[in-house]
C-alpha cells in the first residue's frame, strides 16, 4: 500500500510532542513491512528540516504562524501542494487531527482528492464552547465526519469525540500507541539517582509538582538530581522560582528541550522517570521510559494508569508531590521492587503496548479502508 501520515509540526525540540512520535512510529513499522511511506508536516528548528525520521521520508515547509494559538495557526502554503500531490499517488490517507490548519488543510485536500482517509485525534479534539472553537469546528467538524474512521485511544476519548462529531459521523475505533520494544535499558549504567522530567512545561503536565517532590525527596535523600527537560510552554519561570525558593540550586536542573534520539539516552541515563500530568490521554512519554527499562511515577488520571497499575508496570498516586515523593524513594532504595517494576514494563509493552501489534490492527483497518467503496 501507499500510505500519507499528516501530522501538523515536526521540530527540533519535539513540541508537538506524542503525535509526531505516533505517526512516525507508525509509518516506520510500516515500512518495515514493505509499504510505501511518506510523512507531511511542518518544519520548525535552527537547521534544515531532516529528510527523513528514521526509515520514513518527511516532506516538510518552515511553519509560519498564520492565526493566533501555539499550533492552531500554524501553515505554510505550499504545504497543500504538497499535500495535493502526494495524496493522489495515495491509497490511504491518514491525518493526526488536532483542532489547526494543517489539519483542516490536509482533510480538504484529502477530500476533494476523494481519497479514503482515517483520522487519528491523540486526545485534542474535546468538547469546547467558546466562540472562537465553535466557528472553527463549522469547517472541521464536517471534515471529520467524511473519514471512514477515526482512531481514539481511549473509551473517554470516544466520548469526548462522539460528542464533537455528533450523528453520522464515522465509526470511533480504539487503537493504542504502540513503541518498539527494548531491552537496552538493563545493560545502560545508572551511577546516579537521577529522577526525570521529560515533557512540555505546560500547566496541564505539573512541572511545578516535579520541583515540589523534588524538595521532599531531597530532604530524605540527599543525593538524588532531579532534571527537566522539555519545550517551554510558560511555565519555566515558575519553575525557576520554586527551585529557587527551595534552594534546590544544583539539585533540580532544567536542561530544554530534547530531539527523540537525546530523549531515549535520557530515559536510559535515569533512575525513574516522573510524570504529574493530569488528564493525560495516552502519554508516549511513558510507554518510551518503560521501554527504556526506567521506573515510572505517574498520576491516576492518566489514560492508561488503570492498566499500568493491573499489571503492576509503574507507580501510579493521586498526583500530590508528597505521594510522588513516596514513590521515588522507594524506588530509589528498593532494587528489588525497581528490577519487579522494571520487569512489568517491558512485558506491559511486549503485550500491549507495542508498536508490532499496534501496526497489525492499523494494516487491518487499512485494508478495509481501501476495499470499501467511494461514495457516490
Amino acid at each position: 500500500m501507499k500510505v500519507v501520515h499528516v501530522v501538523t509540526l515536526v521540530s527540533e525540540d519535539g513540541a508537538y510532542g506524542g503525535p509526531t512520535s505516533v505517526a512516525a512510529g507508525q509509518l516506520e513499522e510500516c515500512a518495515a513491512r514493505g509499504h510505501e511511506v511518506t510523512l507531511l508536516s511542518l518544519w520548525r528548528g535552527a537547521s534544515p528540516a531532516p529528510g527523513r525520521i528514521g526509515s520514513v521520508p518527511l516532506r516538510t515547509r518552515p511553519a509560519r504562524s498564520l492565526l493566533p494559538g501555539r499550533f492552531t495557526g500554524l501553515m505554510h502554503p505550499l504545504l497543500v501542494r504538497d499535500m495535493w500531490n502526494a495524496m493522489g499517488r495515495a491509497d490511504v490517507v491518514h491525518v493526526h487531527a488536532g483542532r489547526d490548519l494543517v489539519s483542516i488543510a490536509a482533510l480538504t485536500v484529502a477530500a476533494l482528492r476523494r481519497k479514503k482517509f482515517v483520522t487519528q485525534t491523540h486526545g485534542m479534539v474535546q468538547p469546547r464552547r467558546a466562540v472562537a472553537v465553535r466557528l472553527f469546528d463549522r469547517v472541521y467538524v464536517p471534515l471529520l465526519r467524511r473519514a471512514r474512521g477515526c482512531l481514539v485511544l481511549t473509551e473517554h476519548e470516544r466520548r469526548a469525540v462522539a460528542e464533537v462529531i455528533g450523528a453520522g459521523g464515522p465509526p470511533l475505533v480504539a487503537l493504542p500507541n504502540g513503541v518498539r520494544p527494548e531491552r537496552a535499558g538493563e545493560t545502560v549504567e545508572r551511577p546516579r539517582r537521577e529522577v526525570l522530567f521529560l515533557a512540555r512545561l505546560h500547566p496541564r503536565k505539573r512541572p511545578e509538582a516535579f520541583v515540589e517532590m523534588a524538595a521532599l525527596v531531597h530532604r530524605r535523600m540527599p543525593d538524588a538530581r532531579f532534571t527537566l527537560y522539555g519545550a517551554d510552554e510558560g511555565v519555566l519561570p515558575a519553575v525557576r522560582q520554586l527551585i529557587a525558593a527551595h534552594g534546590l540550586q544544583g539539585v533540580v536542573s532544567y536542561r530544554g528541550a530534547l530531539g527523540h534520539a537525546e530523549a531515549v539516552r535520557a530515559y536510559a541515563r535515569a533512575a525513574v522517570y516522573v510524570l504529574p500530568s493530569v488528564d493525560e490521554p495516552f502519554p508516549m512519554t511513558v510507554m518510551e521510559a518503560l521501554s527504556a527499562g526506567t521506573p515510572v511515577v505517574c498520576t491516576d488520571s492518566c489514560g492508561i494508569a488503570d492498566e499500568l497499575a493491573r499489571r503492576k508496570a509503574a507507580v501510579v498516586t493521586d498526583g500530590s508531590p508528597r505521594e510522588m515523593a513516596d514513590a521515588v524513594c522507594a524506588l530509589l532504595t528498593d532494587d528489588a521492587r525497581r528490577r519487579a517494576l522494571v520487569e512489568a514494563g517491558h512485558r506491559a509493552v511486549a503485550e500491549a503496548f507495542s508498536i508490532h501489534s499496534v501496526t497489525d490492527r492499523l494494516e487491518t483497518i487499512y485494508r478495509g479502508v481501501c476495499q470499501a467503496p467511494l461514495p457516490h
